[in-house]
């Protein structure tokens, strides 16, 4: 049997599956994907299909590629149905990135349901280690918020990219170092640089703001002059038939 949840990030169907096998009485999960906030209802609704009479459930991750603050939830979720049923739990297989996650909550990558301190820590050294996972903790965090960020920003950026080409006969790195400058130049996020250069190639578009535009046109003239003096040679100037997108959005 498999159970699958969507990634509330990315939007694809199945981010998280989990697959059910009966080995006797051990009841062996499967997850790949990754654990995420909403996810964990794919173990969720595993876990309630399981037979009456499981012995043992342990939960092999090594498919697990991506891990949040919100996914260990799902240890949670697991650790929950091992009490609710008098049935021995075990989660093992983490490795590269979620590993780092458990590590930097203070959880044992190798055990993450057991709930007792390392043996022998004092309970001052016990405390600044807590904190400092915390701290590391909040800055992985913030780190897994700017990737989806970056991930929600590339598609607009790089159609962005492919008008400023089209419109100015420029390579990618020099349609992306437009977009760079443009958005330094005029203190607006490179998102919403990419975001207004897109709309303006809409049919009727509208065009950027009026401090965008000047600063694409500054861009657009340290670029492009270097663009041109190749497209002379080749018979194709970028400066004499830029698409009208490009136009709007440099001029």
């Amino acid at each position: 049997m498999t159970s699958a949840a969507p990634a509330p990030h990315t939007g694809r169907p199945a981010a998280l599956t989990v697959d059910t096998r009966a080995e006797g009485g051990r009841i062996a999960l499967t997850a790949r994907g990754e654990l995420v906030r909403g996810c964990t209802d794919a173990l969720a609704e595993a876990l309630a299909a399981l037979p009456a009479d499981a012995a043992r459930v342990d939960l092999d991750v090594s498919g697990v590629a991506f891990l949040d603050t919100a996914g260990l939830a799902a240890l949670d979720t697991l650790k929950e149905y091992g009490r609710r049923y008098g049935v021995p739990v075990g989660a093992t297989g983490w490795r590269g990135q979620p590993r780092r996650v458990l590590e930097l909550a203070g959880l044992d990558p190798d055990d993450p349901l057991s709930a007792d301190p390392p043996a022998g820590l004092p309970a001052r050294a016990a405390s600044a280690v807590v904190r400092e996972r915390a701290e590391q903790l909040d800055l992985l965090r913030l780190e897994i918020e700017q990737l989806r960020h970056a991930m929600d920003s590339r598609p607009v950026i790089d159609q962005a990219r492919g008008i400023l080409m089209a419109a100015h006969g420029c390579t990618p790195e020099q349609a992306w170092e437009m977009l760079r400058e443009a958005s330094q130049r005029s203190n607006t996020k490179l998102r919403q640089v990419a975001e207004a250069v897109t709309a303006s190639a809409a049919p009727d578009g509208p065009a950027p703001p009026a401090p965008l535009r000047t600063a694409l046109a500054a861009a657009a003239a340290r670029y492009t002059g270097r663009v041109s003096r190749a497209a002379d040679a080749r018979k194709g100037s970028c400066g004499r038939s830029p698409a009208h997108a490009g136009r709007r959005a440099a001029g």
